[in-house]
């Protein structure tokens, strides 16, 4: 059974999560305050925590900065700041995913599920699908599956087709990749694949997005998998079949 940790001030959210959730079989620990809730799981260690930013004691961030000292456990943020620097701010901190109060229970369910389902498992799948595309993550290479012959062609099976990459632009697929469903923010991403002294070269990361999706997407202008989240990042989104 999946244990999960809300971290809320307001009774009446920690009142339905809680009611929701567990008819759903799952484990339910709540916390009105930051300090309880960094109590509450190093008592009893959360498998995934819904947090919401503005708590009386400490910030979500100091939370969110808590956590990560010692468990790798996805974390959720319910924010009801408009100011996408506070979601940024989180996702720096080392939250997963976040959503905007006031929320839909179905589109929670819909994160946590996947953040359930993506825990640990990155480094497991080296081949994801996307469309008629293999990424072969262990190989460093991608492929794309080329039509079979019909008519009066050759007999026997037709050659993939190598998709060449740039070393760059392999770096940030993979970072990409290896995060199914996260939004990455663009501090997150420029720091990984340039380093620190790029966390503001914005520019790159607009440009080398670019690259990859004219090389990956189907239609570049309207991406199915190499997500925009304005103002804040970028995410894959796999799709259903996604593992090779």
């Amino acid at each position: 059974m999946t244990r999960v940790l809300v971290v809320d001030d307001e009774p009446q959210i920690l009142r339905a999560l809680r009611i929701n959730l567990r008819v759903r079989e799952y484990q339910v620990d709540v916390a009105a305050t930051g300090t309880e809730a960094l109590e509450m799981a190093g008592r009893h260690p959360p498998d995934l925590v819904i947090l919401d930013l503005g708590l009386p004691d400490l910030d979500g961030v100091e939370v969110i900065q808590g956590l990560r000292g010692w468990t790798k456990a996805p974390i959720i943020v319910l924010s009801g700041r408009a100011d996408s620097t506070d979601k940024v701010e989180a996702l720096d901190a080392g939250a997963d995913d976040y959503i905007t109060k006031p929320f839909g229970v179905e589109e929670l369910l819909a994160r946590m599920r996947a953040a359930v389902r993506r825990t640990g498992t990155g480094e497991d799948q080296p081949r994801i699908r996307l469309g008629d595309l293999i990424v072969d993550l262990a190989a460093k290479r991608v492929t794309r599956q080329a039509a079979v012959p019909t008519g009066g062609g050759p007999a026997g099976e037709a050659q993939p087709e190598g998709i060449r990459l740039t070393p760059t632009e392999w770096h940030l697929l993979e970072v990409l990749l290896r995060n199914p469903g996260k939004l990455l923010s663009r501090n997150q991403l420029l720091t990984e694949v340039w380093g620190p002294g790029y966390a503001d070269a914005t520019g790159n990361l607009r440009l080398y997005m670019a690259q990859l999706r004219r090389k990956l997407e189907p239609d570049p202008a309207r991406p199915r998998w190499l997500i925009t989240e304005p103002g804040m990042g970028y995410r894959y989104q796999p799709s259903p079949d996604h593992d090779a």
